[in-house]
């Protein structure tokens, strides 16, 4: 969810610990517990006794209002003897009657908690069907306003909508469910009958669209893949349907793009070149994170007039179509939805990775806006010194989704840890396997560091102590002394919340300019403390520190970077060496040799102007590219070795 007023109520969190004496590290690895502002202890810990299977919710719903009625069939089966089954309906909507198995039963209600006697045995399956009805509340219980139906007319386009928005907790003010992170519901059936000037747009795909007299139509709306209970949906509005189809590379299939936009001359023709970008977004999702996992089935769009979008799984509630907005609510079709946080503290599985989706699209759709995207994100979080991406009060949902923690420093800290990995192919096939690991199921951030280690073989505990867990940024100061043609560098670095984070650890680039002939040079140095020191042999007369992290992997300010002629590095210190690389001939009509000093594993990356990679591959000594078939112009060449750092060569092609 992105941008997006937030309603809440019920609460599953962790048993989260307030002692002292209990470690930092206790509180990170502690089992999540379901905690409740609405159940007590003892109702949740009933409640998690049955799995629900399917849901069937046949509706009643105008555009009007928020008035709701109808039958919502619930299918579950017992994981353990059952004596009570409770599930959640806001206490102001009427329950007429209640079914178990068929028989109409006997229920009592405690606030927000409906309670049905049951002799129910390990193992035993069962349906309960809840008649009811009413108006949902008109404002959740966060600071946001609004509820989990909402109503409300477009102030730019004029068309009245009501829509849900169930996220967090928010699902039982306009249906009778359970809310539970970790039962995923395996499919679902929504009926809506509505007035016929309308369309009803859920989850999955529309079967079936019948008109059913007294000027209305029924909609059946059906999803066969896992889903969270906040994910399932309803938009009710006067609505044209704009689809169309798009491939889904490395496979067979194409995936229906299914809209639904106000019905009036204009919405459709500003909004449209803006609606057909989502197929190129698929496409490179797809490609960055294994094929769009609800392919079978539908992505698409209905607008309500909110302030940004929220990631129904299949059909995305949107306000606008920005680009970036698109991007973000796609990628959640596989962060957040394929895949789901566990428990509201680890929100980072699900929003930190969609909005480095929006990143994403910019890099490999329109190659330069992802720079000043990530600057935007970075300026945000440095706002202020302190604050985690993990979140330790998941009874607040204002820090669940706070945009500066969750959001902005969520997606940073990814883009910080493919920069530890330093290998893309390794950070993307994490990233797939992560996907296909966890698919259809729910994962923390713990599992998201686990399969990039496996993965990549990179050791990520600090990285995620430091960015995950830990607290604020660094402030990067260098000191810098030619001896001998070779360079003297101190890097030294101030954490914004030091009493939490002392330091980073993470890998950092430096870029050099140089006298005489010499190129500028990009050096990545292993840092391991507040202050290190290193010699780089052969590095030529340094003029100048010409950018500290000039790739922008790090949130982090710079303060003084100066020569200081008294700086001679002695002792036991890092020694790193300059690489004596060939890259030629240079201009080249399209052959270009790279020829290193040694027998050592070079990686060899080539960007074309626009940004793109147009080759990659590792080398020991000597290879030969041929760029005969690739546009005359200017290409970087980018050279890296653990022990030496990057070089980076620009090459002319004619």
């Amino acid at each position: 969810m992105r941008n997006v007023f937030i309603w809440a109520s019920l609460l599953l969190s962790l048993d989260l610990f307030a002692q002292k004496e209990e470690s930092c590290q206790h509180l990170k690895s502690s089992a999540a517990t379901p905690k409740s502002a609405r159940l007590s202890r003892q109702q949740i810990i009933k409640a998690e006794r049955y799995n629900v299977h399917h849901y069937v919710l046949d509706l009643e719903l105008s555009n009007s209002n928020t008035q709701i009625s109808g039958t919502v069939d619930m299918f579950a089966t017992a994981v353990q003897p059952i004596d009570t089954v409770i599930f959640e309906l806001f206490e102001s909507l009427n329950i007429a009657e209640i079914s178990l198995n068929d028989s109409v039963v006997t229920f009592s209600r405690r606030g927000s908690a409906v309670l049905i006697p049951a002799n129910l045995l390990a193992d035993e399956s069962f349906k309960i069907a809840t008649t009811y009805s009413g108006t949902p509340p008109a404002s959740g219980s966060t600071p946001f306003g609004g509820g989990g139906m909402s109503n409300a007319t477009s102030p730019t386009w004029g068309n009245r909508v009501t829509w849900s928005l169930s996220q967090p907790f928010s699902a039982y003010e306009w249906w009778p469910c359970k809310q539970s992170l970790k039962d995923k519901i395996d499919s679902v059936d929504i009926f809506v009958t509505t007035p016929s000037i309308c369309k009803a747009g859920s989850n999955g795909i529309l079967t079936e669209t019948l008109i059913v007299g007294n000027g209305q139509t029924r909609y059946h709306w059906k999803h066969r893949h896992a889903i969270s209970y906040y994910l399932i949906s309803v938009a009710v509005g006067q609505y044209i349907d704009y689809s169309f189809k798009t491939y889904i590379p490395e496979t067979q299939d194409s995936v229906l793009v299914q809209n639904f936009v106000y019905d009036n001359p204009q919405t459709l023709d500003y909004w449209k070149t803006d609606i057909d970008l989502t197929g190129p977004m698929i496409q490179v999702f797809s490609n960055l994170f294994g094929p769009y996992p609800f392919r079978n089935e539908k992505y698409g769009h209905s607008m309500a007039p909110l302030g940004g979008g929220m990631e129904h799984q299949t059909m995305t509630t949107q306000g606008t179509f920005g680009k970036g907005l698109t991007a973000h609510e796609l990628g959640h079709q596989w962060f957040g939805d394929l895949v789901t946080c566990r428990s509201w503290s680890d929100i980072w599985v699900n929003e930190g990775f969609a909005t480095y989706c929006d990143f994403l699209m910019l890099e490999n759709l329109f190659p330069g806006e992802e720079v000043t995207s990530m600057a935007g994100l970075h300026n945000s979080i440095m706002q202020q010194p302190n604050g985690s991406v993990w979140v330790l009060d998941s009874l607040s949902t204002s820090r669940i989704f706070s945009s500066r923690l969750s959001y902005n420093k969520g997606a940073a800290i990814i883009h910080t840890f493919r920069h530890i990995i330093n290998n893309d192919s390794l950070f993307f096939l994490g990233l797939k396997t992560y996907l296909n690991r966890f698919a259809y199921s729910t994962a923390m951030g713990t599992d998201v560091k686990s399969v990039l280690e496996e993965v990549s073989g990179v050791n990520l505990n600090e990285a995620f102590e430091q960015w995950y867990y830990g607290e604020g940024f660094p402030s990067y100061s260098a000191r810098w002394n030619n001896v001998n043609g070779n360079l003297h560098l101190r890097i030294s670095q101030t954490a914004s919340a030091a009493s939490a984070t002392p330091f980073f650890t993470n890998p950092l680039e430096i870029r050099f300019r140089r006298t005489g002939v010499l190129p500028d040079t990009t050096i990545r140095f292993s840092l391991s403390a507040s202050s290190n020191t290193f010699i780089v042999y052969g590095s030529g007369n340094v003029a100048s520190v010409s950018s500290v992290d000039p790739s922008n992997w790090i949130i982090n300010r710079v303060g003084n970077t100066t020569r200081d002629p008294s700086l001679v590095v002695l002792g036991n210190e890092t020694v790193m060496h300059e690489m004596d690389l060939r890259v030629y001939p240079n201009p080249t009509t399209g052959k270009v040799v790279v020829k290193a000093p040694d027998n050592q594993v070079y990686m060899l990356k080539i960007l074309g102007i626009d940004g793109k990679l147009v080759h990659s591959q590792s080398f020991k000594t000597e290879m030969q590219i041929d760029l005969s078939q690739q546009a005359a112009g200017q290409y970087l060449f980018i050279v890296e070795n653990k022990a030496k750092g990057m070089k980076r060569v620009r090459v002319l092609t004619r």
